[in-house]
């Protein structure tokens, strides 16, 4: 567990822009101000030659030797490290182990190998893998795509949720047969070569599908290459799985077959390709009325339900032969990991929400999967579809001040437009020296010269626009949308808390207890009933409601709240969470009357409590609901 938790450490200080202190990282892993202390000189001890982690007066952070560290974390000796390798003795011997002599060959006893055993038992739960056992005789029963998909389950284990890394290659492969050298080139290679057949790569995906390009080449070198499958007649495989076999002979020496060839394909073509326009065009008659139909209907249901402009032809095809893939990649049950999927539920929480509310929808019509890394692939295709259809409310105003020469006047107006057009829109230009500051009511005021007075919204600028001009007037531009964001979540939050309905210190106690914890205080002020808690409940076991290391914002996707109302508790520390912790947990209830409110607190009580600083001292200083506020106010008003 110590060594687990010093993974979990590392792991959150490369994610972290600056400097923690003990007592946050404490927070966040469940531990002790001195246990981390302890987990830091561990770190460092793995890379003696420079520091894994780095100390100092305002905390820790990471160091130089941050990645080396992470690269030696599972060497031989630790328990998952000797688990992996097991299992791929398993997979290479089809006979089987003797007991005695693995024990042997991995310096164990006889007992740890007969724990790891029971952990490789607990792996296989659910797969179409099983463990046999013959007195002191160990096999793997399973067909060789079960096989392959559990060596793809360790290699994805060693990643951590990662990119695809050579160490890790080299500690869940066998580089004898595929050198971990050889895969950056083959990459690159079979970029182009999808480029030139007229698809776009999603380079997000691409190391999963390398890693099964990797495994199967592999296999086939050890003599266990998949069967033939009925002859292909789409030529799309057949142009793909070509541009694959011709590359692994080039660069792994290794001779793909028929089975092997047309299943590389089809992972290609469900995970890491869209075709360009002219292609989609062309895919368009073979997408399945049924698949088309039913996104439809929950495109249109999201629209409705978060008040977002989804509905467009162009998406909805789009999202559609992405569903058409997922469903393909569901029946081989080989699911695609996102490395953006923490950082999307952190940074566009209201849009991952749409993605599971649409995700949840196509689950009940179609069987979709509800993976979390295959929501937010929907969620990336929402996001772009909100991002093309953003309203023109988000340009600011702004009035130029510009004594001088009607050319300079017009000059300096046109490079506005021309370096901050997105951002704002110039509605009027002043020549006085000294203008009325009642024509002054503008979201901006972009001035050449000295303004009497005090106002954040003023921003001085030259006559000719530099590009410190335009930096100064795009984080003046930042900061009043940001106060205005989170001035609006104060009076929404004013309304919405009640001192019922806050708990502190939140017992540690898991995520559903919690949930039924907090949920019980809004029933028994008659806002929410038992079938509330219980929608709350499916909907996190759908994907985590932690969209911070701080904070949890469980809810229903149903907004059937009698008033939208909010439940708050505040743990001493941290309370367990999936698979993370939180320090705060904000049980929110929304009424259909209320849909406003909702996007308004989801994403900027997400905005707030993810700014580390803050949520230290609103856990800090609240022991009940008007310190919390007091203190959340304090916060939002910097």
């Amino acid at each position: 567990m110590s060594r687990q938790r010093q993974d979990r450490l590392l792991a959150v200080l490369l994610r972290e822009d600056g400097w923690a202190t003990a007592a946050s990282l404490a927070d966040q892993l469940g531990v002790t101000p001195r246990s981390i202390r302890s987990y830091v000189a561990a770190l460092n001890a793995r890379v003696p030659h420079a520091d894994a982690v780095e100390s100092g007066p305002a905390g820790y952070r990471a160091g130089a030797a941050a990645a080396e560290a992470r690269s030696t974390v599972d060497r031989a000796g630790t328990p998952r490290a000797r688990l992996h390798q097991l299992v791929r003795t398993l997979v290479d011997d089809p006979d089987g182990i003797d007991i005695f002599d693995t024990a042997l060959v991995l310096h164990i006893s006889e007992t740890t190998l007969e724990s790891d055993l029971a952990r490789v038992r607990a792996l296989l739960e659910g797969s179409a893998v099983r463990l046999e056992r013959d007195h002191d005789r160990v096999r793997l029963r399973g067909d060789e795509q079960a096989l392959r998909r559990l060596l793809s389950r360790l290699a994805q284990d060693e990643m951590d949720a990662g990119p695809l890394r050579a160490d890790a290659l080299q500690r869940a492969l066998a580089p004898a047969a595929v050198p971990a050298e050889a895969v950056a080139p083959f990459k690159a290679a079979l970029v182009a070569e999808l480029g030139a057949l007229g698809y776009y790569v999603n380079e997000l995906a691409i190391s999963d599908v390398l890693l099964h390009i990797t495994i199967a080449a592999e296999r086939v070198a050890a003599g266990r290459a998949l069967e033939a499958r009925a002859v292909s007649t789409d030529t799309a495989v057949d142009a793909v799985g070509a541009a694959i076999v011709d590359l692994s002979a080039e660069h792994f020496g290794i001779a793909l077959g028929d089975g092997d060839r047309e299943h590389l394909a089809d992972l290609v073509l469900t995970r890491v390709v869209a075709p360009d326009d002219h292609r989609r065009r062309e895919a368009s008659h073979l997408v399945d009325a049924a698949v088309a139909d039913a996104v439809r209907t929950e495109i249109e249901q999201a629209a409705h339900d978060y008040q977002v402009d989804l509905v467009d032809d162009a998406f909805l095809l789009r999202l559609t032969l992405h569903v058409q893939n997922l469903l393909r990649r569901s029946q081989e049950q080989a699911w695609t990991r996102n490395p953006l999927t923490r950082s999307l539920k952190s940074s566009y929480p209201m849009i991952f929400e749409v993605a599971v509310s649409i995700a949840s929808g196509l689950h009940e019509r179609l069987g979709v999967p509800l993976h979390e890394d295959e929501i937010a692939y929907i969620a990336m295709h929402v996001g772009g579809r909100l991002e093309r259809s953003r309203a023109d409310d988000v340009i600011l105003t702004a009035t130029i001040v510009c004594p001088g020469y009607r050319e300079l006047q017009e000059l300096l107006r046109s490079s506005v437009d021309r370096s901050l057009g997105q951002l704002i829109e110039v509605v009027r230009v002043e020549t006085s020296v000294d203008p009325d500051r009642a024509v002054l009511d503008t979201d901006l005021v972009l001035s050449t010269v000295p303004l009497s007075g005090v106002d954040d919204r003023i921003v001085r600028i030259q006559p000719f626009l530099s590009e410190a001009d335009v930096d100064r007037v795009q984080q003046a531009a930042g900061r009043i949308r940001r106060t205005r964001r989170l001035r609006r979540l104060r009076d929404e939050l004013q309304r919405y808390f009640s001192a019922d309905a806050f708990i502190v210190p939140l017992p540690d106690e898991g995520d559903e207890a919690i949930i039924r914890r907090l949920g019980g205080t809004l029933v028994r002020a008659s806002l929410i009933d038992e079938e509330y808690v219980e929608n709350t409940i499916a909907r996190e076991r759908m994907s985590s409601t932690a969209f911070t290391d701080a904070l949890a914002v469980p809810h229903a996707l149903q907004m059937s709240a009698r008033r939208t109302a909010i439940a708050i508790g505040i743990a001493d520390g941290s309370v367990a969470w999936g698979s993370g912790r939180v320090q705060v947990v904000a049980l929110a209830a929304f009424s259909s009357t209320d849909r406003d409110a909702f996007q308004t607190i989801f994403e900027q009580l997400v905005e707030v409590f993810s700014e580390r600083d803050s949520v230290q001292r609103i856990v800090r200083r609240s022991v009940d609901v008007e310190s919390f506020l007091d203190e959340l106010v304090a916060v939002i008003d910097g």
